[in-house]
């Protein structure tokens, strides 16, 4: 009997069905998909960048140039062109904006690296030189940044304005831009300065009335809660009041669990009511005890309550967000109380003013005038829903640029990342109508001025010629461009470095077994363990 030679078992390591592609094609692909994908928001680059509609599944119509938006509003399955929403997410987290030019830089690493993977070059060279070229790229940009350090209050000021501006100027509200860019910059400095939480500016939307009636508090502004009946009897102004927060209910409450109580004497029965009401109003008493004349409380207070503080002249709110309580903490100095026993003057809160002010439709709660103020809210107005959605993206982007420029005060396959590079400025041009060949012929021209005069000059997208950008005062932080970069060379590196994609459709059914049941799985785990036999 002769031995079995060069007979192997057979080896399956993957669900029947699975599939793998992988090799220099499944690298193309991978390059395309996120070329696709950075078409997309392509146009919505610069001041002159168009807006996206985007309808989704339950009926809601977002109207955005926001690229991180867009990208969270797109249902991309395709994983490698995921990549490319994560870097403009992280973008949009880290920074605040730049988001549409990390997706963009990120396709064009891969467009001009696409032909040199085509002609057999393997993609690790491909990534050391792009990883050389963005250290380059990254010292430049430090190079040409202005250290805000040692200025001047005022013209700190006057810096971060210029800042704010440079990133609305692309936004819906470029044409009030001035307007919000100062907004913006005195509701970031009224931040405490070692955290710059972007928290602790509130922006709250009314519908109704323009653009520049929306308004800046020096403190905490929120709409007027929900109330009963005595509301409209209690004061809607007072001058330095004491403010008293807390976390407890003031209504009369019905027992959670099936209660039941035995009483040998019916009369007795009045006692237990007594009792409940005595709580009540013992409770009630004691925050009009400690002197407050404002109390907020997270959670509800009845009518009763409401009644109570009206007859003494005490402001009553309940059910507040917890949100707009913690900025009132933290404009007012008072502290959050989970029980009215032993209640002192240290756990009040006060501001200069508090009034209750109609703005538009609605009534808001506005808290001005703070001694420990380390917050301040924005009231925004417009004329639709979706308007003041992108007003308010457009606004936390901006807000996002300011705390990024306080806390931050300052070739082969090369030539590849450097072409990649005009991507932007072409952008920018096309975007506009202009000629992109003439704009960048003339901005090479200022750059390689040997005396270096020409290294700030940019594309006007107003005349269609270049522009000293730096005396146009179009600035922004170098963070955002560092960040911008580097996350883009890393998305760019990422997708190179995959030459083989793995996925199992028949998990990926929304019908499939969590268990794997079903003939993939039965015949590919039967193989791996020998012959199959029929279970009974």
């Amino acid at each position: 009997m002769m031995p079995m030679m060069g007979m192997q078992p057979q080896i399956i390591l993957l669900k029947e069905g699975t599939d793998t592609s992988q090799g220099t094609p499944q690298l193309v692909s991978n390059i395309n998909a996120c070329m696709a994908l950075a078409d997309t928001v392509r146009t919505t680059l610069g001041p002159r960048g168009m807006d996206k509609l985007i309808h989704d599944d339950k009926g809601r119509v977002t109207i955005s140039n926001d690229g991180a938006t867009i990208m969270k509003l797109l249902d991309v399955v395709h994983p490698a062109a995921k990549t490319l929403v994560d870097v403009s997410l992280s973008q949009d987290a880290e920074v605040g904006d730049g988001t549409t030019t990390v997706v963009i830089l990120s396709g064009e690493f891969l467009r001009e690296a696409k032909p040199f993977v085509e002609e057999g070059v393997h993609p690790r060279s491909i990534i050391k030189s792009y990883r050389a070229a963005c250290a380059l790229a990254v010292e430049t940009v430090k190079a040409l940044s202005v250290s805000l350090e040692g200025k001047g209050d005022d013209e700190k000021r006057e810096l971060l304005i210029k800042c704010a501006a440079t990133s609305l100027n692309s936004k819906l509200v470029s044409g009030e831009r001035d307007f919000f860019a100062a907004m913006v910059v005195d509701a970031v400095r009224c931040l405490d300065p070692s955290t710059l939480e972007v928290r602790m500016v509130g922006i709250k939307k009314v519908i109704g009335g323009g653009l520049r009636d929306s308004f800046m508090v020096d403190g905490v502004a929120f709409k007027k809660t929900f109330s009963y009946a005595g509301f409209e009897q209690q004061p809607k102004a007072f001058d330095n009041p004491k403010i008293l927060l807390l976390n407890i209910e003031l209504e009369l409450k019905s027992e959670k669990e099936n209660a039941e109580i035995r009483l040998d004497d019916p009369a007795a029965y009045q006692s237990i009511v007594d009792a409940e009401w005595n709580i009540i109003y013992d409770k009630l008493a004691k925050c009009v005890a400690s002197g407050a004349s404002i109390v907020l409380s997270r959670l509800a207070i009845g009518d009763l309550g409401t009644q109570y503080f009206a007859d003494r002249g005490v402001f009553c709110a309940g059910r507040v967000q917890e949100d707009d309580l913690q900025r009132v903490a933290k404009a007012t100095g008072a502290r959050m109380q989970t029980t009215v026993n032993n209640l002192d003057t240290a756990v009040l809160g006060t501001c200069a003013r508090f009034e209750e002010r109609q703005v538009g439709g609605e009534r808001y709660n506005l808290f001005t005038g703070c001694p420990q103020a380390r917050t301040s809210t924005i009231v925004l107005r417009g004329g639709s829903e979706q308007f003041i959605d992108e007003a308010e993206r457009s606004l936390h982007d901006a807000i996002m640029i300011v705390r990024r420029a306080l806390k931050h005060a300052h070739v082969l396959f090369i030539n590849a990342y450097a072409k990649a590079l005009e991507a932007i400025p072409r952008q920018l041009c096309d975007n506009a109508g202009f000629d992109a060949t003439d704009v960048l012929n003339k901005l090479r021209q200022k750059h390689a001025l040997a005396d270096g005069s020409g290294k700030y000059f940019g594309v006007d997208v107003n005349s269609g010629g270049v522009v000293n950008t730096f005396d146009a005062y179009v600035w922004e932080p170098a963070l955002v461009k560092l960040n911008a970069i580097q996350s883009a060379t890393e998305a760019a590196c990422l997708i190179l470095s995959v030459d083989e994609t793995v996925r199992n459709p028949r998990s990926e059914a929304p019908d499939a077994s969590p268990m794997g049941g079903g003939r993939g799985m039965g015949r590919g785990g039967m193989r791996g363990r020998g012959r199959g036999m029929m279970r009974r």
